[in-house]
């Protein structure tokens, strides 16, 4: 297939270029960075602040996958909520408009979302694809986000909204944040600790994006989560567990939105226990459900080991 990728230099969009290279498909890059070398026909260079990109260079691609935002990981000023929320609405628009005018459409889009469209939910409380969107700035983010492909999917494109869940990661994500913490041994539970966590590993999403894509059925959301969501403090016994290091100090909450303001108490202290029910009713089996294997393997590929080793 010939496919173009947003935000390829990005955790997940590196992970995705790679894997599907090695399956032999062409990958374009969607960047706004004018320095790569737009010769070689794999670089597409856009503006979506400016609303800006040159439509002729997407005709003629199977796929597109988007997957460019600004992070959300950071201290979340007044400035700071503006890009998160402008950098995915202004991009999605000029794509899904830019797709739909064309002659030669693609026959799908896969459009990046997050399972914080459900907002904060207590952990009995479980969630799938038909669940309504929740409150909170991150719900309506994801709200906005998606909304914006549907110029796409009026075109008659396949369009999927890809609802990440917390991506497990050495490189990047919630568990590179961890890290060190715990390394020092003041790795403890959030808040309550009862905060569900609906995670995915990284090495999973391109098997996953494969599956989509293959998926000629498949539309509209999907949650990108594994079936085996766990509690925050499930989660800090078992990281603390395979590091070798204590998680007797807990972090009180009023601790974390002292540090991390409103994105502490939205990405920390509240969570949400999400189903991925179209990937099961759809036959796809997961390779990494377990919480313990896959922090195992990302312990053993790092180059930061636990103390202890």
């Amino acid at each position: 297939m010939r496919m173009a990728i947003t935000g390829a230099t990005g955790m997940i969009g590196s992970r995705l270029s790679s894997f599907f290279m090695a399956q032999g498909h062409e990958i374009v890059i969607i960047t706004r960075r004018t320095s790569y070398n737009q010769t070689s026909g794999s670089v597409i260079v856009w503006d979506p602040g400016l609303d800006q990109i040159d439509i002729q260079q997407l005709e003629g691609f199977d796929a597109v996958i988007h997957l460019a935002g600004t992070n959300v990981g950071e201290y979340w000023t007044p400035a700071h909520k503006t890009s998160i929320l402008e950098s995915r609405v202004a991009s999605t628009r000029l794509l899904a408009k830019s797709l739909a005018g064309l002659k030669s459409r693609p026959k799908v889009l896969i459009a990046a979302s997050a399972i914080g469209f459900y907002g904060n939910h207590p952990p009995q409380e479980i969630l799938d694809e038909e669940s309504l969107v929740g409150q909170g700035f991150l719900a309506d983010v994801c709200r906005q986000w998606e909304v914006e492909t549907k110029p796409a999917s009026d075109a008659g494109i396949r369009v999927i909204n890809l609802r990440l869940g917390v991506v497990l990661s050495k490189s990047g994500g919630a568990l590179a944040k961890m890290w060190l913490p715990f390394q020092l041994g003041v790795g403890g539970v959030l808040g309550s600790g009862q905060q569900m966590m609906s995670w995915i590993a990284l090495e999973e999403i391109p098997y996953i994006v494969d599956h989509l894509i293959k998926s000629d059925k498949i539309v509209g959301a999907v949650n990108v989560v594994t079936p085996q969501p766990v509690s925050n403090a499930e989660f800090t016994k078992v990281l603390g567990h395979l590091m070798h290091r204590p998680t007797f100090l807990p972090v009180p909450a009023f601790a974390i939105r002292l540090l991390f303001g409103e994105m502490g108490q939205s990405l920390l202290l509240e969570g949400a226990n999400v189903a991925p029910r179209r990937l099961q009713e759809s036959g796809y089996r997961f390779l990494f459900s377990n919480l313990e294997n896959i922090i195992m393997r990302i312990i053993a590929n790092s180059k930061i080991k636990s103390i202890r080793d």
